[in-house]
Order: structure tokens, then sequence, then C-alpha cells
């Protein structure tokens, strides 16, 4: 059996904005797209996707602190949400409610690297090796 993280209804309910979001940041109206992922935030706080997307945000302005945090409170409220669980496995990436959980541990470990902080970037990469071990997104190579 596989196991997917099933977003928040908040977030669930949002999707067609998040997609708004993504159309913005393509066009290059990143201030704008950050206003309304900051919008999103303040209606559902744990909307993982938003916190990705301004990760990804704050990585290309070269805010690594700013980008760690968001990366780090995706990441951290998935955590928290498999070990309420009991940590099921497999929890693939092609699943869709699985995606922004390892993206925002992909920009975790980046931004940990980036603040010389390897010890906490290798056990980011121990923690969810075995929950995808085909690491798609070459997470287990970054911290090598």
């Amino acid at each position: 059996m596989q196991w997917e993280i099933v977003q928040p209804r908040c977030a669930r309910k949002r999707r067609d904005d998040i997609e708004e979001v993504e159309a913005m940041v393509e066009a290059g109206e990143t201030e704008i797209a950050r206003d309304e992922l900051v919008w999103l935030l303040s209606e559902c706080p744990d909307f993982l996707e938003a916190h990705v997307q301004l990760g990804l945000i704050a990585l290309e302005e070269e805010d690594a602190k700013l980008a760690r945090g968001h990366f780090g409170r995706a990441y951290e409220l998935c955590c928290k949400a498999l070990e309420a669980a009991g940590s099921p496995q497999p929890l693939p990436y092609a699943l869709p409610g699985n995606k922004p959980f390892f993206e925002a541990a992909k920009g975790l470990v980046h931004c940990l690297l980036d603040t010389n902080r390897r010890p906490l970037a290798a056990t980011v990469c121990k923690r969810i090796q075995p929950l995808d071990p085909s690491d798609p997104l070459g997470i287990q190579r970054l911290v090598k």
C-alpha cells in the first residue's frame, strides 16, 4: 500500500489560487504572486504549496534564511502529520499530495547546505530517504 499526505481542507479549497500564483511567477509577476501567497497563508497557515512557492521566490531573491523558514515550515508540518499517522511508508513523490513535502524537503536541504548546516541537511535526507527510495528529485545527491 502507498500513502499520500492529505492536504488541509483550506488548502484543497484554494487549489485554483495556487495555480494562479504559479502562472504569475511564470509571467514574472513575482511581487503580486508573493502578496497572494502571503494572503493565502493568512487564510490557511498550513498551506504547504504556498510555503513551497514562497520558499522558491525567496531562493530566487537569494534570501536563504526566508526560504529556509518556508521550506522548513512545510517540512515540519508534514513530519508531524506522518508521525501522528504512525510513520506510514512508502510515501511516493508521484502522488500529488506528497509532492509539496518532497519539494519542501529539497528546498530545505538546499538552504541548509547554503548556510553551512550540512549535519542538519544530512538529517533531513536520512529522514526522507526511506519514504521514497527512488529519490526522483535527487535530494540524497545534494549532501554527497
